[in-house]
């Protein structure tokens, strides 16, 4: 599905990704790191937001380099951005309505609310008056009525009280039943390893490792040398 060959991105001096090169097909990839080490900014590439200087990007055998964020979505991207990037004045019901594919495609209006109830609650309520966590549910969902052939989330549990986050684990390893490829960017490490079967650890723009998920959740000492941290003290 998604093909990332010896990507560089550059923001005048600083050299952010520095050769990064990954492969993703219908199961989820997590991507962990500490802050700082590109992994948005990856998303970000990928999604043509910002301007690759050497590499490659496929999706599907076809390239994404030099592609407007807007036709990368119309073939088939869909970005869940860090920071939720909500719409003030906008409701909810609003937001769902704009990226709505009808009430036949997978992911449909009433889908999202019986997934994420708390946001039937809300549906008339704007984005101003919303919680951090009710932002994050409405971004993720924006996201989904897409129905894409790859959704990139970008820390999709910040922002989530725990039992959400149980749930949104639930959703997210579903994906791959309802045709949807997954690149999981996360600091979360339970999040990372529950619902990704390989894991790929960035250290300063760089793919430093990839193992199976399993491994790096059961691995002490690989947490602590990439991350600085363990599963059961995050």
């Amino acid at each position: 599905m998604l093909s990332v060959r010896d990507l560089h991105v550059r923001f005048g001096q600083a050299h952010i990704l520095q050769g990064i090169s990954l492969e993703l097909g219908a199961a989820p990839l997590a991507i962990v790191g500490r802050n700082g080490m590109g992994k948005t900014t990856l998303c970000q590439a990928i999604m043509g937001l910002v301007s690759a200087s050497e590499g490659e990007i496929k999706l599907g055998g076809e390239s994404l380099i030099g592609q407007a964020p807007f036709r990368i979505a119309r073939r088939g991207v869909a970005l869940v951005p860090q920071g939720r990037r909500t719409f003030p004045s906008l409701t909810v019901d609003e937001h769902l309505r704009l990226v709505s594919q009808g009430r036949d495609a997978r992911w449909n209006i009433a889908r999202i609310y019986e997934t994420f109830p708390r946001l039937a609650e809300r549906r008339r309520n704007g984005g101003t008056e919303l919680s951090g966590g009710e932002q994050q549910m409405l971004a993720i969902s924006r996201a989904l009525l897409m129905n894409p052939k790859l959704v990139i989330m970008d820390e999709p549990s910040e922002g989530l009280a725990p039992v959400i986050v149980d749930h949104l684990i639930e959703v997210l390893r579903a994906l791959p039943q309802d045709g949807m490829s997954l690149l999981l960017v996360e600091q979360n490490l339970r999040v990372a390893t529950e619902v990704a079967e390989q894991v790929a650890i960035m250290v300063t723009g760089r793919i430093a490792a990839e193992m199976p998920a399993a491994t790096l959740a059961g691995d002490a000492e690989i947490q602590r040398r990439y991350l600085g941290v363990s599963a059961g003290g995050h």
